[in-house]
């Protein structure tokens, strides 16, 4: 995970997210893996609470088992 904060009026703010998920899963679950990660958002509770006020973004790195 990495964040990018800048200052506002002497006043730290976090202004991006980015998350990396690694995954080891056989090549099967390659697809299912990669579609999961593309609508995951819709259902965490940190991302619908910070998004409007974060950009939050994420990365899926698959790994073969």
């Amino acid at each position: 995970m990495e964040g990018e904060i800048e200052t506002e009026n002497k006043v730290l703010i976090i202004r991006r997210i980015r998350v990396t998920y690694h995954l080891k899963t056989p090549e099967t679950s390659r697809e299912t893996a990669e579609r999961v990660h593309r609508i995951h958002h819709q259902s965490c509770p940190v991302y619908m609470s910070l998004h409007k006020a974060i950009d939050i973004s994420t990365e899926l790195q698959i790994e073969a088992e």
